[in-house]
């Protein structure tokens, strides 16, 4: 398993990272724990949460179980320092509310203090390695909404003050020794440039990445973010690399499995579009031919750019998490990557 330093000061992490969004939902806790044991028997040392975790809720999961989960095991393992743990606090932009909380408010530093305090509560531990706003308070372009999106009215004299204020706040977490690192997710490349400004200017923490949407399907990262990441030294933590399991093939022929993340989001927050299919099909024939696993060969692309610090998997089974973890060990050739260059120029947005 490939390890690499985030950001230019930040924890030395596995470069596949065990998401855990579905704990709590799709998964039970003692499954939780399984697949914990598993990936850190193959080397993965990095576990990805949030505060609003379980994603796909069913009708008695609340925001905060994932955490729970997590902490239990901690407690029962006794292996917290074997494991880099980064979690989130939700923020304003967000869909879903924060745990205990409804409707969110804003990140402020009164509410990163209770959010924090909250989150250590639930893990059971003392510190946090990597600590993520969720969603920027002005809100995002993120989850599809960049459809139609146009730029906001902006106030740059007050969201550099709101900034040097969250960063003053996770500065003093860092000296009480409860946070490691600091983390964006759901970001902009200016907001990404203004919190390294910021950082500069007033001495305050650097942030190390940004957690994004990037996978085969979805490759806006490329470009301005992918550049200011190269340049400024921040690492890109990749969620759903597998596209929320298109990737895997499970929804081939627009068939939606029982017990999988569709059944529970009918569209997968947007991605299921008439757009999508000649794309996916592209993208399974291309694994087939080759004789990889679908799923195996788009993380393994992910790895391969250049920005990235760690792609963000999921798995609701241990067949899957195996699956994943193969990807660790896969290169792909400079004919397969020539190849998934031809699909992503004949279908650039499919998602």
């Amino acid at each position: 398993m490939k390890h690499t330093t985030l950001g230019r000061n930040g924890p030395t992490v596995s470069a596949l990272c065990l998401g855990s969004m579905t704990w709590g939902s799709q998964n039970t806790e003692a499954e939780g724990h399984a697949q914990i044991e598993r990936a850190l028997a193959a080397g993965v040392n990095f576990i990805d949460t949030a505060e609003m975790y379980p994603a796909n809720p069913g009708p008695n999961d609340q925001p905060g179980a994932t955490e729970a989960i997590i902490g239990s095991w901690l407690a029962k393992s006794g292996r917290r320092e074997e494991i880099v743990l980064a979690s989130k606090i939700t923020g304003e932009g967000s869909q879903r509310a924060r745990a205990g909380v409804a409707p969110t408010p804003p990140i402020t530093p009164a509410e990163i203090e209770k959010a924090l305090d909250a989150s250590l509560k639930r893990l059971r531990t003392d510190h946090i390695d990597l600590y993520q706003l969720h969603w920027p308070n002005r809100g995002s372009y993120h989850f599809r909404r960049y459809w139609g999106w146009t730029p906001p009215a902006h106030d740059p004299a007050r969201e550099r003050q709101e900034i040097a204020d969250i960063l003053g706040a996770l500065d003093r977490a860092i000296d009480a020794g409860k946070i490691g690192h600091v983390g964006l997710s759901n970001e902009t490349a200016w907001g990404l440039m203004l919190f390294l400004e910021v950082a500069e200017r007033h001495a305050l923490p650097r942030v190390v990445s940004i957690q994004n949407e990037y996978s085969l399907l979805c490759r806006l990262f490329d470009l301005d973010l992918g550049e200011i990441c190269m340049a400024e030294g921040v690492s890109l933590l990749a969620y759903s690399p597998l596209a929320t399991g298109i990737l895997s093939g499970k929804y081939a022929g627009d068939k939606t499995p029982p017990n999988t993340r569709r059944a529970l989001n009918a569209t997968l927050n947007g991605r299921i579009t008439p757009q999508l299919w000649p794309a996916h099909d592209a993208y399974l024939d291309l694994a087939k031919g080759s004789g990889l696993d679908p799923a195996a060969m788009a993380l393994a692309f992910c790895l391969s750019r250049p920005f990235m610090g760690a792609a963000i998997f999921g798995a609701t089974s241990l067949d899957q998490l195996d699956t994943a973890l193969s990807a660790a060990s896969l290169t792909l050739t400079e004919e397969q990557s020539a190849a998934i260059e031809a699909i992503h120029r004949r279908f650039p947005a499919p998602i």
